[in-house]
């Protein structure tokens, strides 16, 4: 269990380690992509501005910067005459500042150029325009009025919100003005603004971020499937320990008791006995064929594994060949054995192989016997319905676990009760039943809970 957790967490380690480094991978591409996008649209942006000074000499903000001077001009000459304290001056450069702001972006003719040169480029013209002023200053022969000087490196006021910074990020600059006229003195920057910036890097990216994805998805398959493997691997290296312990120990038994009976032989005093000596031959033949039995076993597990089974179909009367089944069976175990048959199957005939369906019934009425911790109370149910005839046998021992009911029929296994050799078994009985009734084209089903005893259902075609 140590070990498989172990494997476990060592595999979730790679993976995530894995996905970390993919998202730093991804990480640095994006910040390229973005570095690329910010850079390819400054020189688009520069190659229009060249191409729009050439074509009307000039530089898109002629007619602002124009009605700017007369704005400034009548600031200076009326307004400033009214300002009488600080609270007036601050307010009268709050209104020059959002009166410039406003001139620059509603005469400014460069944004639609700039819009239809990326179209005929066949890029990406949704942007928005932003301007930013760095330094503003009206003058008149006489004095100067400093209006506005941008506190920082920063365009604008510093960012600290999230959307600030979100703005920041997407604004490419494409240039610098600087102008100075009768009346006033200014700076600003202008932006183009790309809102969708993340939508379009993220398009350019799908490729990276599918392939990253994709690898990522099929290295954690190949882990949890080479996982499930080692585990079934090992639980059936655990199942074939156990196999070759118990029939070990299940062989050591005989050959034991035959040791024993062939030194007691030797012993002077029970060969001058013949009536010892009939008991020994009897107790040493009873050990033989049981050992016999064990070594059939074996070549017969491994002549199923080699082979498909070979049915012998006869027509029989199911109700006929289950009681004669049951009574065999109690006649074997001296009838102690109490079993309660409730047949429905009105005269049913059907075409199985006698021989195996007899055992895998055996098996079932075994069972039912051998995991009850009290006296054995077995039911068998049998009807047929329109295609099947369904046989169950239910009993009244110790129960098995939701867990172990998804392996009881395979190879070899066998509930662990505690010590593996107080109930005596090979793990193949019900692995024997699984495979005898798919051979018929049917089926069978468990159905048990602990303490309570179980119940075995066979389903076969008519």
């Amino acid at each position: 269990m140590k070990s498989k957790s172990k494997i476990l967490i060592l595999g979730i380690s790679a993976i995530v380690i894995l996905v970390s480094v993919q998202v730093f991978v991804i990480k640095d591409i994006w910040f390229d992509k973005e570095v690329i996008f910010d850079l390819k649209y400054k020189l688009l942006s520069q190659e229009a501005m060249e191409q729009f000074r050439r074509m009307r000499q000039a530089d898109g903000f002629e007619s602002a910067l124009n009605l700017l001077n007369d704005y400034a001009k009548d600031v200076m000459t009326k307004e400033i005459q009214k300002v009488k304290d600080d609270e007036t001056l601050a307010q009268l450069k709050k209104e020059i500042i959002n009166d410039v702001e406003k001139i620059l972006k509603e005469l400014e003719e460069l944004s639609p150029y700039l819009k239809g040169y990326f179209n005929r480029q066949g890029f990406e013209s949704d942007f928005t325009t932003k301007i930013e002023l760095n330094f503003l200053q009206l003058i008149d022969f006489e004095k100067r009025f400093d209006v506005y000087t941008r506190p920082d490196i920063i365009p604008g006021p510093p960012a600290t919100a999230a959307n600030d910074i979100k703005e920041l990020k997407s604004r490419i600059l494409v240039n610098r003005f600087f102008r100075e006229d009768n009346y006033y003195r200014i700076s600003f920057d202008f932006y183009i603004d790309f809102s969708g910036k993340q939508k379009i890097v993220l398009h350019e990216m799908s490729a990276y971020l599918l392939m990253s994805l994709l690898s990522i998805v099929i290295v954690m398959v190949i882990f949890f499937i080479t996982f499930h493997n080692l585990m079934e691997e090992r639980r059936l290296s655990n199942l074939k320990t156990d196999f070759i312990n118990n029939m070990t120990h299940e062989i050591k038994t005989p050959l034991s008791t035959i040791t024993v009976a062939g030194k007691t032989l030797e012993m002077e005093k029970i060969s001058s006995d013949p009536s010892k000596i009939h008991e020994i031959a009897r107790l040493i033949g009873k050990q033989s064929v049981h050992l016999n039995q064990l070594i059939n076993l074996i070549f017969e597990i491994s002549m199923w594994e080699r082979s498909q089974f070979q049915l012998d179909r006869k027509e029989v009367d199911i109700r006929e060949l289950m009681a004669d089944i049951v009574e065999s069976f109690k006649t074997a175990n001296n009838n102690n054995i109490n079993i309660i048959e409730d047949y429905r199957f009105d005269g049913a005939q059907t075409r199985i192989d006698v021989v195996y369906f007899t055992t895998m019934i055996n098996n079932l009425l075994t069972n039912a016997v051998k995991y009850s911790n009290k006296e054995p109370l077995v039911k068998i149910n049998g009807y047929t319905d329109r295609e099947n005839i369904v046989i169950s046998v239910t009993d009244n021992g110790i129960g098995i676990s939701k867990q172990d009911q998804k392996h009881i029929f395979d190879k070899f296994y066998r509930v662990n009760y505690g010590n593996i050799h107080k109930i005596k078994g090979l793990g193949l009985g019900l692995y024997y039943v699984k495979r005898i009734a798919e051979a018929h084209g049917g089926t069978v089903t468990v159905s048990s809970k602990l303490g309570e005893g179980s119940c075995f259902t066979v389903t076969i075609p008519k």
